[in-house]
Formats: structure tokens, C-alpha cells, sequence
């Protein structure tokens, strides 16, 4: 079923209420892959019935080429799911069902866990989040809504969100899925050809090493270590690595006893921009 009216897609939802179904949603901007449909199973197993939104919002781009390639094929998307479950809701709204005749973001204090990472090279990133969900979350109304550890920051940054709005919906958060490369599955992927997708294993790897490194190894001989691997494989760029506090999501020098870690990167493959990260101890 695909809806495209924020009003119809109340109307139906509002039915299955009434029947005591629980909603779940799953947010995406389209370019669907194998990662959104682990979410959509993940939601399954939790709700009875899943809304996904297509919607590719505008007020997350800080870089206006990016908006501009973002691919975007609403026919095809709603095909793949379709194939996968039928039974899911597609809910692809236009830009003024979403944001009226006002797109601009709103501003959000969400502390210490967006000031680094993608919050620093990525100015107004997570204000555009949070805009557009707090919208999708008053429109849907869903019980539970998923998101995927591969965007931790943002997944923090979401649970946040949903405090700060007082919204009653429970943020879940759903294990990356990779390709057989280790590459995190993501629509900007769909840019990178196979030999690229071959060389873009080296975030993995990094993350990997880093990883097994933690217990015995200095946070800077680590961070060494990784700049000193994407220096050899000069066809990717290193925008930075960083091993964060979980709970905070501020980078550190020192590793404290008791303390969850995570590294998180960033890094560019022929002009496409492509982040992971994962936990480390």
C-alpha cells in the first residue's frame, strides 16, 4: 500500500489502532537495499504492522550537490518492498505535506553527542534530522520507530529528540548490516562500482583493527595506526577517526575502567562520502 496523504495515511493507520495493532516506523530517504529491509524485519518482530517513509528531506543537506545526486525512484523502491512484504505501509509524502510552506530547520539542543563526528564537518545536519522526524513522528504516531547503528550519532541524537519533544514513541536501534565486504549497506553505495566497493572494505578493516586493538594499545597508537592505513590506499581520503565515550559521543586520549568505547569514521571514495563505526570494547 503506498500513500502519499499525511490525512489518508492517519485515516488507515487510525483503523488499525482501533484493532489494538501496534505501528512501527522505519524513516528512510528511498535508494531501499538489503539495510532497510533488516530494519523493516527488525519492526516486524516488534509491531504488527510498519510504516516506511520515502522521503528525501532537504533540510539535512549542508551540501546542496548532495541533495542534488541523492538517488531517488519511488516506483522502484515501493516494487522492492513489495516484493519483500507486502503487507507494509509506503508513505511518500511531497515536500509541503511535510513541511507546509515553511523548509527551514528548527534548532535543537542536543548537548555533547552532536558537537563531533558528523556534527562538526556536517554544520546543521542534525537540526534537519531532528526537524523532519519530529514531523514524521506527529504525522505517523507510530508506537516504535527503528533506526540503524550504522548512523550511531544519529540514533543518539534521535532518542534525544524524542525527550527534548516529549513525543511517546520508543526509539529502537537496529545491528548495521554489511555487504561481503564488511561495507555498511547505505544508498550512497549505489555510486561505487564493484572495484570501489572492493577498495571501500578498508573502513571495515580500520574499524576491525581498532577494535582489536583497544585492550592493549594506546587510543593515539590506535588512531596512528588507522591514518597509517588509508595513507597506503590513497584512492580513499581519511576525514577523521575518532574513539568516543559512548555515552557522551565525545572523542578521548584516555580509556577509563568501566567506560563503553566506539570508533567512528569517516571517509571519502570517488567524491562519495561514506561513515561507519562500531563498538570496541
Amino acid at each position: 500500500m503506498v500513500i502519499d496523504s499525511k490525512l489518508s495515511l492517519q485515516h488507515v493507520l487510525e483503523e488499525f489502532k482501533k484493532e489494538g495493532k501496534t505501528i512501527g516506523l522505519v524513516p528512510t530517504m528511498g535508494a531501499l537495499h538489503e539495510g532497510h529491509i533488516s530494519l523493516i524485519d527488525f519492526a516486524y518482530s516488534y509491531c504488527d504492522k510498519v510504516v516506511v517513509s520515502i522521503f528525501v528531506n532537504p533540510t539535512q543537506f549542508n551540501n546542496a550537490k548532495d541533495l542534488e545526486k541523492y538517488p531517488r525512484n519511488t516506483k522502484k523502491d515501493a516494487e522492492f518492498l513489495r516484493a519483500h512484504q507486502p503487507e507494509t505501509i509506503v508513505f511518500t509524502p511531497e515536500v509541503s505535506e511535510v513541511y507546509s510552506d515553511k523548509v527551514e530547520s528548527e534548532s535543537f539542543d542536543f548537548g555533547s553527542i552532536i558537537q563531533y563526528m558528523e556534527g562538526e564537518f556536517r554544520t546543521g545536519h542534525f537540526d534537519g534530522v531532528g526537524s523532519v522526524l519530529k514531523r514524521l513522528f506527529n504525522i505517523v504516531n507510530p508506537d516504535k520507530a527503528f533506526f540503524g547503528e550504522k548512523d550511531f550519532q544519529q540514533l543518539q541524537a534521535v532518542k534525544k529528540l524524542v525527550e527534548i519533544t516529549g513525543q511517546d514513541i520508543e526509539i529502537i536501534g537496529c545491528p548495521t548490516s554489511r555487504n561481503e565486504f564488511g561495507l555498511a549497506q547505505s544508498s550512497r553505495n549505489f555510486r561505487l562500482n564493484s572495484d570501489e566497493l572492493k577498495e571501500a572494505e578498508l573502513i571495515y578493516k580500520a574499524l576491525s583493527k581498532a577494535k582489536r586493538m583497544f585492550e592493549s594499545n594506546s587510543i593515539e597508537s590506535i588512531e596512528h595506526e588507522v591514518k597509517t592505513m588509508f595513507k597506503q590506499h590513497p584512492a580513499m581520503e581519511l576525514e577523521y577517526f575518532n574513539i568516543v565515550k559512548t555515552k557522551d559521543l565525545v572523542p578521548t586520549q584516555d580509556k577509563e575502567t568501566g567506560e563503553n568505547y566506539r570508533a567512528f569514521i569517516a571517509a571519502y571514495l570517488s567524491e562519495v562520502r561514506l561513515i561507519d563505526n562500531m563498538a570496541i570494547n
